[in-house]
């Protein structure tokens, strides 16, 4: 029924809008073409006028409505994001200027030079001048744009500091799992021929600078104020690691590893202060389209201090003791209570 209600609504709205459209073209009829034309003519130039205001006015509210509501008034969670926070900036402070000012001179002309029987239209052909003008200004300013995003883009993806930190980020349908070297600060080699149920990023354990990698496969743990060196890969289609808090955005794509490096400044206890929202979370996400699941690719970073990073990574234990559980090492007993308690158990020396 209500199906059928939509559809009766519809056709009506259809034949008024076709009867207003009659009448109008009878009246135009009886009063003639022409003086109707210009008077359509006028009436179309005030309400472009007017929609000029409104659009401006619009565009205004729009932005203080929900500017608060961006990123921006946080401001960049790495030092190199402030760069692209600049940037960005900048690009909405020039395309933002043209805009208003073609937009105000375009609706301001269509109602300026409105038809008028005390003016003839001029017939402008063509002037090179102009077109030179309006060509080379506007590519100039967009490759002294595209330069200055180069030199940062070119920054964060070349090599990182001799002292940042390796973490390797895996993308599959539909999660995040998260890799650091151990004591030797190099990860292990991988194959993906070697993936399974329980060795889900395919690490090859015949390679000793693996023995001692730690997989974690819930949250990534990052320490303040020193380099993060991102290796990103992919498992089965095209992924996209997003860290919008910090600016940060690569492409995961499989069989090729991308890296992208950058400097967390804001703890995440720091942040939760700053914003006041006692359960605000950096998050990575999945910035490509990569099937039904794509809305739950979603994983949480925790900005820490040094010190409690490195506490949070002595209490992680080597993927290879996970695989081969009996390969690990057995627990020593250094309670001294424990100890007591196991020495009466044993026999007496006789």
């Amino acid at each position: 029924m209500k199906e059928f209600l939509m559809v009766a609504l519809g056709v009506l709205i259809f034949v008024v809008i076709f009867q207003i459209a009659k009448a109008s073209e009878y009246v135009s009829v009886l009063k003639g073409e022409e003086k109707t034309r210009k008077q359509n003519n006028r009436i179309n130039a005030f309400i472009l006028l007017g929609f000029l205001v409104v659009g401006l006015f619009g565009a205004w509210y729009c932005n203080e409505l929900y500017y608060g509501k961006t990123l921006f008034p946080q401001g960049s969670a790495s030092v190199e994001g402030e760069k692209i926070d600049e940037m960005m900036l900048i690009t909405i402070a020039v395309t933002g200027l043209v805009f208003v000012i073609t937009q105000v001179l375009l609706f301001w002309f269509a109602y300026k030079y409105q038809e008028s029987d005390n003016r003839k239209a001029f017939y402008f052909a063509h002037s090179t001048k102009l077109e030179l003008i309006w060509t080379t200004i506007p590519a100039i300013v967009l490759a002294v744009l595209v330069v200055f995003g180069l030199r940062v883009w070119f920054k964060m993806t070349g090599d990182a500091p001799k002292d940042a930190i390796v973490v390797e980020v895996t993308g599959h349908q539909f999660g995040w799992e998260y890799r650091y070297p151990g004591a030797d600060k190099v990860l292990g080699k991988k194959d993906y021929k070697l993936t399974t149920t329980t060795n889900s990023l395919g690490v090859d354990f015949n390679d000793p600078a693996s023995l001692d990698d730690i997989h974690v496969s819930t949250t990534m743990h990052i320490p303040v104020g020193v380099p993060i060196k991102m290796v990103i890969n992919a498992q089965d289609v095209i992924h996209d690691v997003g860290l919008s808090h910090f600016r940060i955005k690569m492409d995961a794509v499989p069989g090729i590893p991308t890296t992208q490096w950058f400097t967390p400044k804001i703890t995440t206890a720091d942040m939760r202060a700053k914003t006041g929202n006692p359960n605000f979370t950096y998050e990575i996400s999945c910035d490509q389209m990569c099937g039904a699941g794509h809305f739950s690719m979603r994983g949480v970073i925790i900005v820490e201090t040094m010190e409690e990073y490195r506490k949070w990574l002595a209490e992680q234990k080597p993927e290879y003791f996970t695989v081969f559980p009996d390969k690990a090492p057995k627990p020593i007993i250094t309670d001294t209570v424990a100890v007591k308690q196991t020495a009466q158990l044993l026999p007496a020396k006789k």
